[in-house]
C-alpha cells in the first residue's frame, strides 16, 4: 500500500480538528442561538474551520517528509504547529477585528494556556494522529 502516501498523510492529519471543529460549532450554536449570548460565530470559526484542519494536513505530510531526513517523535512535531497557529492566529484576529470581540482575560490567560495546548496538541499527535498513521499504512 504504497500508493498515495502523502494523501493518507493528509487524511490522516485532517481527522482531529474536523471532528473537533464540528462539536465546537454545534457548542458555538447552541450557545449563540438557545441561550441568545452575542458571539459573532462566523467571525469567530472562519480560521479554525478553514484553515486549522488544512495545516494538520499539510504539518503530518510534513512529518512524513521528514522523517526520512530527520527524526523527531511524532507528537513533539505536532505540538511544533502550535509555534505556526498561535501567530496566525491572532494575525486573522485582528485583520478580522476580532480581536476587540475578545474578553481581556484571554491575554491575560495566554502564559498557562499556551503550555496546556502544547500538551495537547503533544498527546493528540502522539496518540490519534499516531493511531490513523498506523491504520492507513504510513507509521
Amino acid at each position: 500500500m504504497n500508493q498515495h502516501t502523502y494523501l493518507r498523510a493528509y487524511m490522516a492529519g485532517i481527522v482531529v480538528p474536523t471532528v473537533f471543529l464540528l462539536i465546537a460549532l454545534m457548542a458555538f450554536s447552541v450557545v449563540r442561538f438557545a441561550y441568545r449570548v452575542p458571539l459573532p460565530i462566523e467571525r469567530l470559526m472562519v480560521f479554525p474551520m478553514a484553515l486549522v484542519p488544512n495545516l494538520w494536513g499539510l504539518w503530518n505530510m510534513l512529518f512524513l517528509a521528514l522523517r526520512r531526513r530527520r527524526y523527531l517523535p511524532l507528537g513533539v512535531h505536532g505540538a511544533l504547529l502550535v509555534f505556526l497557529l498561535v501567530p496566525v492566529g491572532l494575525t486573522l484576529a485582528r485583520l478580522l477585528d476580532i480581536w476587540m470581540v475578545t474578553p481581556k482575560f484571554i491575554a491575560s490567560a495566554f502564559p498557562i494556556v499556551f503550555p496546556v495546548a502544547l500538551v495537547i496538541y503533544y498527546l493528540a499527535w502522539k496518540y490519534v494522529v499516531g493511531f490513523f498513521n498506523e491504520v492507513l499504512g504510513i507509521a
